[in-house]
């Protein structure tokens, strides 16, 4: 059940209310008993994680001869980049 704030326009009076989203906004002041309250447009809360932690290690599957996730590196290219053919050349003229 979300928070909702109200301001009374007739005496300024403002606090937060903790009701169902079905329920009808509160018509009237707490303080002053008068029929003046406007529910506030608020920012909501963000979503708060609680816990050790959520990391992507916590989901990654620990055996090894399970297939891998879609999440993991690709596998190693074929082709040889060119940076290393050229010092593997090189190294040959020496």
């Amino acid at each position: 059940m979300p928070t909702y704030e109200y301001a009374c326009q007739k005496c300024g009076h403002e606090f937060e209310q903790f009701q169902s989203m079905r329920d009808e906004p509160l018509k009237k002041c707490p303080k002053c008993k008068k029929a003046g309250l406007k529910r506030l447009v608020g920012g909501g809360a963000g979503l708060i994680f609680k816990g050790t932690g959520f990391y992507i290690t916590d989901y990654k599957k620990k055996s090894g001869g399970e297939a891998q996730s879609s999440d993991s590196k690709p596998a190693a290219d074929p082709k040889p980049a060119p940076a290393a053919v050229k010092s593997t050349a090189d190294s040959g003229k020496k």
